[in-house]
């Protein structure tokens, strides 16, 4: 029986089991994440910087004075500098949390593993839509039938999975600091290209 019993009355035991589920490893990860990286001097260094050069940068920019062509030479240069600083101290924060995003994406992949065991060929949901493409392809893997509103766990995992964790990240206060870019590929810098 992949339920728990206390559970398995429910008419959503499944669809509630997968979100406990989803929800406790959030719990996990961001534990992981705040031993590994958000507890050290080195983050609150890093993001401290960040959150200045952004904040220096955005009154950089709404700071509007009309005046002579060489202050506003001096001030793209320096606007331009602390740009530089801040995509720099973001990727140094991005890979200072990739040290972390292995340990986490092995602790996914076990409990995705569990779960697939445990719901494999199961409907958990049913979706009150009928999904397009590549979507329907993802909520009905690896189930029998040709009903496409049938949701399977993998799909209903990964949307828990995305919406709990950055919640919980916002709610402790760990979501990335507003200036800085997310992943370590951030987007080309126009000026430079």
């Amino acid at each position: 029986m992949a339920t728990p019993q206390f559970l398995a009355a429910f008419k959503y035991a499944d669809s509630l089991t997968v979100v406990a589920i989803s929800f406790c490893t959030a719990i996990v990860c961001e534990a992981i994440s705040w031993l590994l990286i958000y507890r050290t001097a080195s983050y609150k260094t890093l993001r401290s910087s960040i959150d200045k050069a952004a904040k220096k940068l955005e009154s950089m920019k709404t700071d509007s004075n009309p005046a002579k062509i060489s202050v506003k030479k001096s001030k793209t240069k320096k606007i331009d500098r602390v740009e530089t600083s801040l995509k720099e101290s973001s990727r140094d924060l991005s890979l200072f949390k990739f040290k972390s995003g292995a340990v986490v994406a092995l602790v996914l992949f076990v409990v995705f593993g569990l779960l697939n065991s445990l719901f494999e060929g199961k409907v958990v949901a049913k979706l009150p839509f009928k999904p397009f493409g590549i979507v329907m392809k993802m909520s009905h893997r690896g189930l029998p039938g040709d009903d496409a509103t049938d949701c399977s766990m993998a799909f209903l995992y990964f949307l828990c999975s995305i919406s709990i964790r950055t919640n919980l990240q916002k709610f402790l206060g760990f979501s990335p600091p507003r200036g800085a870019s997310v992943g370590l590929f951030p987007m080309p810098d126009p000026k430079t290209n």
